[in-house]
């Protein structure tokens, strides 16, 4: 039953941060009023609209987008990850690959751009962006290949860098990202619709913030690649472009003051948080007493299991009791496996459980970590739920974790021995949700 229920609220916290739910609340118009968040726009006061942006949950946030200012769309074109894509009338929709970017997304771009060229300073132009876009929307420095920037993206998602380590060399191998995009809409009044995917809500890091100021320069992201030990793995002439921005031959992001935000409005309408909070009134209905994790995670998937489980161990207080917990835990990749960081921490946790057992301080528990947009690392689950019927399977026939764990390989494991959570496209982001149920 507590598996069960973990994948139930797993899935109300998915549902509360789907577009369908979240763009109605910052976008209407009632008799000749636009309004977008707090800010109310006259209908007569633009000339025209037009709809932009990238992520996972991009199409989805089309979809809304028409369905409540359709008819004052003037145009539109997002970029959304391979089977993401849904039907709309007068925005085109992308797709893409993810999270290695492909040539769609450069084409992406490039057709965004064009798009821009049509824009002037009496327009709108209304940018919606989730996560994912920074792979979805892929544009190349002066002077770099293709297969060098994707190489770069591979090493940098498998070094265990942070998403905001990872966006800030982005930002500084682009055109668009790190606000850059406002050089491109002619003056005209922009405003974005974010479903953030980053552990600090940080505007100017989800999606790579195309639309918003910076504050991360060509210095930090030479560190970032020296700290992960990348320097040597990458191109000659990423690293050469690199070194000529710290030397100022190239010009920095804008900073968030820099006036050309001026007519720039950046609004985030979901988040990790808005999803826990759905997921704990599902749990309370449920019958379980509620305890938040007091942070959201971006540690090492090992490091986080563990604080997990020991958090579900050692609890004295109400129970049942729904333990819940969000962020986003990095995985350095070093096996050859299949898997993805929440499949990874779900092993790690069982792997920790048992350990408990050997000590004889278990506690009747249940784990599951999944990603919200649906999918997990190379594969097509959302991630993975262990209960103690998984541990007294795994204890009897004598399962070799360590073998899983060191290659990678957690959804081999699971898909042997069961807990794979599977989903399908979510069309939202908002990270993952982590959920420790102890009877």
């Amino acid at each position: 039953m507590e598996r069960q229920d973990a994948i139930d609220i797993f899935l109300s916290a998915v549902e509360s941060v789907h577009p369908s739910k979240l763009i109605g609340e910052y976008l209407s118009v009632h008799l000749d009023m636009l309004t977008i968040g707090e800010h109310k726009i006259p209908l007569p006061s633009f000339e025209n609209l037009y709809v932009i942006g990238a992520g996972k949950a991009s199409a989805a946030m089309a979809v809304e987008v028409e369905k409540i200012i359709g008819k004052y769309i003037t145009a539109g074109l997002v970029a959304t990850r391979y089977s993401h894509s849904l039907p709309t009338s007068k925005i085109e929709v992308i797709e893409a690959a993810h999270p290695i970017p492909d040539e769609r997304g450069i084409d992406a771009v490039k057709k965004t751009l064009q798009l821009l060229q049509q824009v002037r300073q009496d327009d709108i132009v209304l940018c919606l962006l989730s996560g994912g876009a920074s792979a979805l929307w892929c544009d190349l420095p002066d002077g770099i290949s293709f297969p060098e920037v994707q190489t770069l993206f591979n090493l940098l998602i498998n070094s265990g860098a942070t998403i905001d380590e990872m966006n800030t060399v982005r930002k500084h191998l682009s055109k668009i990202k790190g606000g850059q995009l406002i050089n491109h809409c002619n003056g005209a009044r922009v405003f974005t619709l974010m479903i953030s995917d980053v552990p600090s809500d940080s505007m100017h890091v989800i999606a790579s913030g195309p639309t918003a100021g910076d504050l991360s320069t060509f210095q930090e992201a030479y560190q970032i690649l020296q700290q992960y030990q990348l320097l040597e793995d990458i191109s000659p002439s990423i690293r050469s472009y690199i070194e000529k921005g710290m030397r100022g031959m190239s010009p920095e992001t804008p900073r968030q003051d820099d006036p050309m935000f001026n007519r720039t409005v950046n609004q985030i309408i979901g988040n990790n948080h808005k999803a826990l909070l759905s997921a704990a009134a599902k749990a309370k209905s449920l019958g379980y007493h509620i305890h938040f994790m007091e942070h959201i995670i971006n540690g090492d998937v090992n490091s986080e299991a563990k604080k997990l489980v020991e958090a579900a161990n050692i609890y004295t207080g109400g129970k049942p009791v729904c333990i819940l917990q969000g962020g986003e835990t990095t995985v350095q990749v070093t096996g050859t496996g299949k898997g993805g960081r929440n499949q990874q921490f779900v092993l790690c946790a069982l792997d920790e459980l048992i350990e408990l057992k050997k000590q004889g301080r278990f506690n009747n528990i249940t784990i599951l970590s999944a990603g919200t947009d649906g999918t997990d690392g190379n594969t097509e689950a959302a991630g993975a739920v262990i209960n103690h019927d998984t541990l007294s399977r795994v204890i009897r026939e004598n399962a070799n974790i360590d073998e899983h764990l060191e290659n990678n390989d957690a959804w081999h494991f699971f898909k042997k021995y069961g807990g794979l959570v599977v989903t399908g496209p979510t069309q939202t982001n908002v990270m993952d949700i982590m959920i420790a149920i102890v009877k």
